[in-house]
């Protein structure tokens, strides 16, 4: 890692030509609440101009960038009775600004499970080795829990990271593209006073947080509960819309289907995103669902995100970013379901009899 400081219009400077020379987004306001606060989302954006720096979160991650809604995995030709099958690995190289330290963890979550797994997909590699990851700190919003999973700082799967120290940027370069792309413009060593700066922001950010979530032990409650009353209580509020994983941006879930063109010439072989709570998630042949109750469905996305499976080494794939309960319908929010599941473990804990003592 390479650390430098910028001042604030030269970084604008940089990143006015970034964009100008090559297919980029950024976070831009789309709408507004109903609350009145800015709706955003990543963008595409040709000048500086258009880039809200200074946003909250997008209303969905970055995710889609990687593992698009759907996304055409093969093509077959037909020609009497034989098929050719046409598979290509390609990316155009993209430009992302301004994702958070959160949406840059949940990337590189999603490395583990799609690149470091048993079966990488080269998809997902494509897309990721085609992309320069430009983050930038900010203050959470209320809501949010990064820092109760220890998702608030990251240190890896960026190519340049912005800290806010007033006059300037405190960049942490991780690439040789970004430190070549960088040689072009003003940047300077940081000082002994710019040192302090950035962990006086860190600090600022840190002690920003006004929602916590208690995951201690979690994965192990989680165990003992799965049989808990809390998975029915909530199921009976779910929706099974699937908006939670479609804006979750480390979830991952998907299914494969075959379409065949009209003139049954050619066909194609497709993957959507997924989502473990909707109704036929877990349907088989023969018509048989293996988690027919709404909470048996909510459960296994907790279980999930919060205990992990073999696939992404069992460890929580959530980060704290608290997108699903902002865009949940039913209102469901993770730090309640959590809470549920702690205070039940709690009071079960309370009414076990005490072992008798020795004789």
């Amino acid at each position: 890692m390479i650390y430098k400081v910028i001042a604030k219009p030269e970084f604008r400077k940089f990143i006015d030509a970034l964009v100008r020379e090559n297919t980029s987004f950024g976070p831009r306001q789309v709408d507004t609440a109903a609350n009145g606060n800015p709706i955003y989302q990543f963008m595409p954006v040709s000048s500086v101009e258009e880039i809200e720096f200074d946003y909250t979160a997008t209303a969905s991650s970055a995710k889609h960038f990687f593992l698009p809604f759907r996304e055409e995995l093969s093509r077959f030709s037909f020609n009497d009775s034989d098929f050719k099958q046409h598979i290509a690995y390609e990316a155009e190289p993209v430009v992302l600004i301004g994702l958070r330290a959160c949406d840059i963890s949940a990337l590189n979550i999603l490395d583990d499970v799609l690149l470091n797994g048993h079966y990488p997909s080269p998809y997902y590699l494509a897309k990721r080795k085609n992309t320069f990851v430009i983050g930038m700190d900010h203050l959470p919003l209320p809501d949010c829990f990064c820092k109760s999973l220890a998702h608030h700082t990251v240190s890896t799967g960026f190519n340049l990271f912005c800290s806010d120290i007033g006059e300037k940027y405190y960049l942490s370069i991780n690439s040789s593209k970004a430190f070549t792309y960088l040689k072009e413009f003003q940047t300077e060593e940081p000082s002994y006073e710019d040192n302090c700066l950035l962990t006086e922001r860190r600090k600022l950010i840190s002690r920003s947080f006004q929602t916590e979530v208690d995951v201690t032990s979690l994965p192990s409650i989680l165990d003992i509960e799965f049989d808990s009353p809390v998975w029915e209580k909530w199921g009976a509020k779910c929706l099974n819309c699937g908006t939670c994983a479609m804006v979750c941006p480390s979830c991952y879930c998907y299914s494969v289907e075959e379409r065949f063109d009209i003139d049954l010439k050619g066909a194609s072989r497709n993957r959507k995103l997924y989502s473990c709570n909707l109704v036929d998630f877990a349907v088989v042949a023969g018509g048989h669902n293996f988690r027919p109750k709404n909470g048996d469905r909510l459960k296994y996305r907790y279980y999930h995100q919060h205990r992990g499976f073999a696939e992404n080494a069992n460890q929580q794939i959530c980060v704290g970013c608290n997108r699903c309960g902002r865009a949940c319908l039913a209102g469901i929010n993770p730090k309640d379901v959590i809470n549920d599941l702690r205070m039940e473990k709690e009071s079960c804990m309370i009414c076990v009899s005490q072992s008798p003592a020795r004789t």
